[in-house]
């Protein structure tokens, strides 16, 4: 008996059986006035402007089908589009996806990667509304992602000024860890005793949990600079210091370090505020607000806006950190 042949792939259903089944499973959202099955969408835009974003993941760069579910890694492509938009204070209405796959793929990857964008995309109230596809020897992502402001401005990173504090909501520091124990293959080999708490960072990694809700809160209650943590927040906060011609000072004793982390960083032997600061890929929010906006508890401040240039960690000499593809 040949237990390969017993596998479906999408090779076998072919181009429009995969675009027929992918539809099948993606039910539309209100704001899909026309959704897969034409030669475009038609997306509603209820404030007239249409916030828009875009990212590309490779197999073996940006995740590996050996540590991630096609659900994980659909979770993660759509996730990450979401809070760019979330991060301009503006609510997600639907992604778009191109895919290309190998033609081995099993069927039963494509539909767990189908579910996961669909799921992720639920979270905030949003819908597939279409996509492409090829044939690719790796499986190659992308996604683009719109949303509306619903009458807000939109909250860019040029907005900082001395004076401001700086604020972050979610997470930092899981995916980092998270890919430190996959790397690591201790966790697989037996070697550290887990109760579940270093799976929660290697979760944090394979899924990340943006906090959406809390863009548009920050856009609501005043933000003067957003963006969302996805290459270190190090890294990215440059990024504002820069558009806004300002420096930015973190306090690390005013950061949160989760137990998942902090367990993870001490079995491996490292400082866990150096996966806080300069891991990426969890997502978080970092943003600058005026000094007497009045934070609610999801909004962490970590350090202030003052004049000068740059990003500096207060007390402590830590190297550049984050994410660069060409680096």
């Amino acid at each position: 008996m040949c237990v390969r042949r017993c596998v479906i792939t999408v090779g076998d259903l072919g181009e429009f059986g995969m675009v027929n089944r992918i539809a099948a499973r993606l039910p539309q959202g209100e704001t899909v006035l026309l959704g897969p099955g034409d030669d475009a969408a038609v997306v509603g835009a209820p404030d007239g402007r249409v916030v828009v974003s875009t990212d590309l993941l490779l197999e073996g760069r940006h995740f590996r089908r050996d540590w991630s579910s096609g659900y994980d890694v659909g979770r993660k492509a759509a996730a990450q589009n979401l809070a760019d938009v979330a991060a301009m204070g503006a609510v997600p209405t639907s992604i778009v996806v191109g895919l290309g796959v190998p033609a081995d793929l099993p069927v039963s990857w494509l539909d767990a990667l189908t579910d996961g964008f669909r799921d992720e995309c639920a979270v905030v109230g949003a819908s597939v509304a279409g996509g492409d596809i090829t044939r690719c020897d790796l499986v190659v992502i992308g996604v683009t992602a719109l949303g509306d402001l619903g009458g807000r401005a939109p909250v860019k990173r040029s907005g900082a000024r001395a004076g401001d504090v700086v604020a972050v909501a979610g997470r930092l520091g899981y995916s980092a860890a998270g890919w430190a124990l996959l790397e690591s293959g201790l966790l697989e080999s037996g070697a550290l005793a887990d109760d579940g708490v270093l799976a929660e960072a290697v979760a944090g990694h394979r899924r990340p949990s943006p906090p959406y809700a809390m863009g548009p809160e920050a856009a609501a209650l005043g933000a003067s600079a957003m963006l969302d943590v996805s290459d270190g927040l190090l890294q990215d906060l440059g990024h504002v210091a820069k558009a806004s011609g300002v420096r930015v000072e973190l306090d690390p004793r005013a950061f949160a370090v989760g137990e998942p982390v902090a367990l993870a960083a001490k079995e491996l032997g490292v400082d866990p505020l150096d996966w806080v600061i300069t891991g990426g890929e969890d997502h978080a929010l970092a943003a600058t607000f005026p000094p007497d906006v009045v934070l609610p508890a999801s909004w962490q401040v970590v350090g202030r806006v003052v004049d000068g240039e740059g990003v500096i960690v207060v007390g402590r000499e830590m190297g550049p950190g984050g994410w660069d593809h060409f680096r």
